[in-house]
């Protein structure tokens, strides 16, 4: 089992809310730091280790900045990303700049950043040749087909869009040799939110035996392998958190019996975890603000899909405890649900809880990945902000709320102004 604990009390959220009214996001930036600490002490037996914090997890400068300083890079997907990153103090080689269907704008943009272009198909060789030029130093994405099991969030990676072949692989890095690049990196991405730690352990094996044939067929070697994200957290209670040091343990024991005998050592090894870093250490504070009993029992609250998308996009399941009511018995099954005008705008459906009061705080946990961040306005719906608890114990606002005057600010003054 796993402990669900919220760091703030009731009265304690009862003063937040009075400065920053509810729907909030709140970060631990204890934990957040705690948990990158964990990550690189673990992976320190390697001698080029690099996290690249996934950008798209938590798009917010405050917590880049945070894992800036302890040692993190950044992994980054789109124009907004990349400025994101460099204006966190994230620069050059610690940038991945893993992207598929590129627009020429972006490619040109990592270039000038010096970040490390990722390449996701065999024809944006050319493509970015064009674009931006060919750097000295560039990776490529493996698609391993039908040698790797994906899970349920990603799919097959047969049926993905991701990623080169292995036989491109092999004839995209001669091709980019011919074109004077010097030194090479491999990635995959395969799977998202996954626990077991060996499914992660047997990527590596597969990424490691790929190097091993791209110096036998190609000649050429491997500077660094990026063993991608999609490391899970135990969103449920009964699950359990992977084991950083079992998890390096595990990969680096393939790495001694694959890379040292090819003579592929020192190798540098990468990963681009976003949720594992942050997932567990954000919360979701909403308020219950209305009761409807028919078929069933709802909580209606103030927050909707559209601040939180993952359990209506794909049934995921996400703790909830009401604040100062933790040890209460759950004695009521609600279904929690928001205002959108979609019949999946709910949090949880036939949950056991407590008794649920209008006005209380209801706690959505491991809200700090994949949040926010895939926030939308439909229906109008206005995004909520994000708080930071630091180490003292005072809050920082690092996003405010949108506004209406947000909304409406693409329309060019075709409505009038709104405040």
């Amino acid at each position: 089992m796993n402990s669900k604990i919220f760091p703030l009390s009731r009265d304690q959220l009862e003063r937040i809310a009075e400065q920053y009214p509810t729907p909030f996001y709140l970060y631990d930036e204890s934990g957040i730091r705690n948990k990158a600490r964990t990550i690189n002490a673990a992976f320190s037996r390697f001698p080029d280790f690099m996290e690249h914090f996934a950008v798209k997890a938590l798009p917010n400068p405050v917590i880049l900045k945070i894992l800036a300083s302890e040692g993190c890079g950044a992994d980054c997907s789109s124009l907004p990303e990349l400025i994101l990153a460099d204006t966190s103090g994230i620069r050059r080689e610690k940038i991945m700049f893993s992207s598929n269907q590129t627009p020429a704008s972006e490619y040109q943009a990592a270039q000038e950043l010096g970040a490390v272009i990722n390449l996701d198909d065999e024809s944006h060789i050319d493509f970015l040749e064009e674009a931006a030029g060919i750097p000295d130093r560039i990776s490529c994405r493996y698609n391993p087909g039908p040698l790797k099991a994906g899970n349920l969030i990603i799919g097959k990676p047969e049926e993905a869009k991701y990623g080169f072949t292995r036989d491109q692989i092999l004839s995209g890095f001669v091709r980019l040799a011919e074109k004077g690049v010097h030194h090479f990196g491999l990635h995959t991405m395969v799977a998202s939110n996954e626990l077991n730690p060996e499914y992660h352990v047997e990527t590596a094996r597969i990424l490691f035996e790929c190097a091993v044939e791209i110096l036998e067929k190609t000649g050429i070697r491997l500077e660094f392998i990026n063993l991608g994200g999609g490391l899970g957290i135990p969103y449920r209670p009964e699950q359990q958190a992977i084991d950083f040091e079992k998890l390096a343990a595990g990969i680096h024991a393939v790495y001694n019996e694959i890379l040292v005998p090819a003579g592929l050592a020192p190798m540098g090894i990468h990963s681009e975890w976003g949720r594992a870093v942050t997932g567990p250490h954000g919360w979701l504070v909403t308020r219950a603000v209305h009761h409807k009993n028919i078929y069933r029992k709802y909580i209606g609250v103030d927050a909707c899909m559209a601040d939180l998308m993952r359990p209506g996009l794909y049934g995921a399941y996400h703790h909830i405890t009401i604040a100062g009511k933790e040890d209460s018995p759950a004695t009521e099954t609600y279904d929690i649900v928001g205002s959108l005008c979609e019949n999946n705008d709910k949090f949880a459906v036939q949950r056991q809880l407590p008794q649920i009061d209008r006005g209380d705080f209801v706690i959505i946990h491991d809200a700090g990945a994949h949040g926010r961040a895939m926030g939308f306005n439909y229906n109008g719906k206005l995004r909520c902000g994000e708080l930071l608890l630091r180490p003292d114990g005072s809050i920082l606002q690092i996003r405010r709320p949108e506004t209406i005057a947000d909304y409406f600010g693409t329309l060019l003054g075709v409505l009038p102004a709104f405040k």
